[in-house]
């Protein structure tokens, strides 16, 4: 289920606050940091977005 855009916007990614790319339609949810260093997956449980650096997803 897709987050809403207004939310999308305000959204940012708390290790490195670069903007946020929605893939909560995914079979994994989860919201990912656009910043080129970071890249951090954040996962999505529920539709809410887990905005923790301990609980994302290093990038393989």
């Amino acid at each position: 289920m897709p987050l809403e855009a207004g939310l999308l916007e305000i959204l940012a990614c708390p290790a490195c606050h670069s903007p946020l790319e929605d893939r909560s339609a995914a079979d994994t949810p989860e919201l990912v940091c656009t910043g080129k260093d970071c890249a951090l997956a954040y996962p999505v449980r529920d539709g809410i977005p887990v905005l923790l650096v301990d609980e994302a997803r290093r990038p393989e």
